[in-house]
């Protein structure tokens, strides 16, 4: 997308009036759905019904709490407001041009943009560190877990340049989890071995000319705040080049990092197919839902509810059996692992899932977790246990990892007493109405390089991008959010997309609502277009679900192995990344690493931006002469699809001539 140039490169710049944005903030702010429309406008019948039930019984949803404040900050929409230090807080107007620390509308909207995108890589890689410890101590036995996977050790530790040759597994896998600590946290500079491993020669090249690649994911994170501090950094576009070194940091260690030490410790996705949304939950059985990002204590309930030894109790005590739902990414995580695992909501739903009365004992791990689960919870009775120090709520049950992770080695024992909680809450629970939509559908899941290789095969997909069946490949992912119609932008911008041939990738909070409209199932093809039906050959379904939100990183492999097999650059390939209701710090984290790498970023979110225009410019046009990739905000999903596809028939076009 044009020529590449320094990134410490000027323009000349002349501001606008600090209030040219107000305008634009004020028709955006229209656009925001109250709960009413979202009640009766969000595809899911499910969902709908449930709203109903809320509304009817004085419950709150995040839809309500969102009406409430409104109207929204117009500061805080355009992004300049500034709350660093406590000479403000200082907000951005044609009066007062300049906070208190004379900072202006360019470098306040840049600061606050990295300080997001900072709190995304730590975000992962937080629950990335968990699964790396958890690796390193299994490997040396103080975890009582096996390394499920250790082909993709091997595979990993040649990757890497670890020894393989004649070495016991676990000192492989121990070596391996030491080198991926090593690009989370290290402070002395040296080069990210997981980045070079694993990114491509033309990306590295291009990181390096541009002075981007980064230390590690904490280095980084760690420099994001101290840059943003009171009266240091003072240079926007030195501030939006450390957002890219975060973008980086997120990509190689906070997401494929943690992606490695997972699929290495509890095993890669099984493809399978399941039952999905609020019907498929089943009365009678000791029923309990998982909901957040971390899998180590996750992965040991599930597994110890499944056993035959807490079945069997289960079942003596006058239940049906344990059944176990996914919510979120702890969730879909478990889901394609371990199967049985039911899909019930992304976490925006969450509470309408918790409302149908019908869960035993609700898994809190962390992120995306909202407090008034609690309220929820104590209007059914149903038991909510927290298990990481990082992310306590009022109330709950605790049984988790303490804040050093010092009683990791307590794993199945602390999974014990949750599945005891859960048969213990059950039969306490037995007079608690229930309200379950009869809504049901099923879902086929785990979708990995590995198996596309294996069912598929990467030729057939290139063969297909070339003769045109197919007219390029799209990573739609994101949390929900309530500026839109809930789960409403995901659905239609899918159904667009695949309507015009575009084959879909999907994970994390999106993959819900595209599992319950049907369109991860094979019968779901039957909407796509005629090129897209052909190479699907009624044995795939139109959008192929990856797994959990870190599962953006079998995203990127995908795109890197099409590329390699088609000999072109990933910047020059028909690929892209939408995200229509990204909500949150990791959102933001996703979507620049996926720019990073070349292509565009489609949203029907705004980000904090419109009060500088020039790093609006810069996000929207000036980053793509850079990386060739920028971010493109449509608030009309269709019209948000078609603009997707259009440029990716021009990318194939060219690519394919």
């Amino acid at each position: 997308m044009g020529k590449h140039h320094d990134l410490d490169h000027h323009h000349d710049h002349q501001h606008d009036n600090p209030n040219d944005y107000a305008e634009a903030i004020s028709a955006y702010k229209k656009t925001f759905p109250n709960a009413s429309e979202v009640k009766s406008q969000t595809p899911d019948p499910a969902a709908r019904e449930m709203l109903e039930f809320f509304a009817a019984n004085n419950l709150q949803t995040p839809f309500d709490r969102f009406d409430t404040q409104k109207p929204h900050c117009s500061f805080g929409l355009a992004g300049v407001c500034c709350k660093i230090c406590v000479m403000g807080p200082c907000k951005i107007t044609a009066k007062a041009p300049k906070g208190v620390c004379s900072a202006d509308a360019d470098l306040i909207v840049a600061r606050n943009l990295l300080r997001m995108i900072a709190a995304g890589v730590a975000a992962h890689g937080a629950r990335g560190r968990e699964v790396m410890i958890a690796l390193k101590a299994a490997a040396q036995g103080k975890l009582d877990i096996p390394i499920a996977a250790p082909q993709k050790v091997i595979a990993s530790a040649k990757a890497l340049g670890i020894a393989t040759a004649d070495r016991d597994i676990n000192e492989i896998a121990n070596d391996l989890a030491d080198l991926l600590l090593a690009d989370l946290s290290r402070t002395l500079p040296a080069d990210h071995k997981t980045l070079r491993a694993f990114a491509t020669k033309e990306r590295i090249e291009l990181w390096e000319k541009l002075d981007i690649l980064p230390v590690s994911a904490t280095h980084e994170v760690f420099e994001a705040f101290h840059r943003t501090s009171t009266g240091t950094d003072g240079d926007w576009r030195n501030v939006m080049k450390q957002f890219l070194r975060c973008a980086l940091a997120f990509s190689w260690s906070s997401v494929l990092g943690s992606s490695i030490a997972m699929d290495s410790l509890f095993g890669p996705p099984k493809r399978g197919e399941m039952r999905c949304n609020l019907g498929a939950i089943k009365e009678g059985f000791v029923n309990i839902a998982v909901h957040g990002h971390s899998p180590v204590l996750v992965s040991a309930i599930v597994q110890a509810g499944q056993s035959e030894k807490w079945q069997t109790k289960a079942r003596e005590l006058g239940a049906s059996g344990i059944q176990f739902y996914g919510v979120c990414c702890s969730g879909l995580s478990a889901m394609y692992r371990y199967g049985g695992v039911i899909p019930l909501s992304n976490a925006v739903g969450a509470e309408l899932a918790v409302g149908t009365g019908a869960l035993d004992l609700w898994v809190a791990d962390v992120q995306d977790v909202f407090p008034t689960i609690m309220e929820v919870a104590n209007c059914f009775k149903t038991v909510v246990v927290t298990t990481s120090d990082s992310a306590r709520l009022p109330g709950a049950e605790f049984y988790g990892f303490d804040h050093r992770h010092s009683n990791l080695g307590e794993a199945a024992a602390l999974a014990d007493k949750i599945v005891a909680r859960a048969i213990e809450s059950h039969q306490q629970r037995q007079n608690i109405p229930r309200h379950i939509p009869n809504y049901e559908i099923a879902a086929d899941i785990g979708f990995s390089v590995e198996s596309i290789t294996q069912e598929v095969g990467l030729e057939q997909i290139v063969a297909a991008l070339k003769n045109g069946d197919i007219i390029g490949v799209v990573n739609l992912v994101g949390c929900s959010n309530p500026r839109v119609i809930y789960e409403k932008a995901v659905l239609q911008t899918a159904c667009e997309l695949i309507k015009r041939n575009a084959l879909v990738l999907t994970n994390g909070c999106a993959s819900f609502a595209l599992m319950k409209a049907g369109l991860c199932a094979v019968s779901g093809a039957k909407m796509a277009g005629e090129g897209l039906q052909r190479f699907l050959a009624g044995k795939l379904p139109p959008i192929w679900h990856l797994g959990e939100c870190l599962d953006n990183a079998r995203a990127s492999a995908l795109f890197k192995a099409l590329a390699a097999l088609a000999n072109k650059p990933i910047k020059d390939m028909p690929f892209a990344f939408a995200s229509p209701e990204w909500s949150n710090e990791k959102g933001l984290g996703a979507s620049s690493a996926f720019r990073v790498l070349g292509m565009n970023s489609y949203h029907c979110v705004y980000p904090p931006v419109q009060g500088s225009s020039a790093v609006s410019d810069w996000l929207y046009r000036e980053s793509g002469e850079l990386l060739d990739g920028v971010m493109r905000v449509n608030l009309d999903p269709i019209a948000l699809a078609e603009e997707i596809a259009l440029d990716l028939e021009a990318k194939r076009a060219n690519a394919f001539a």
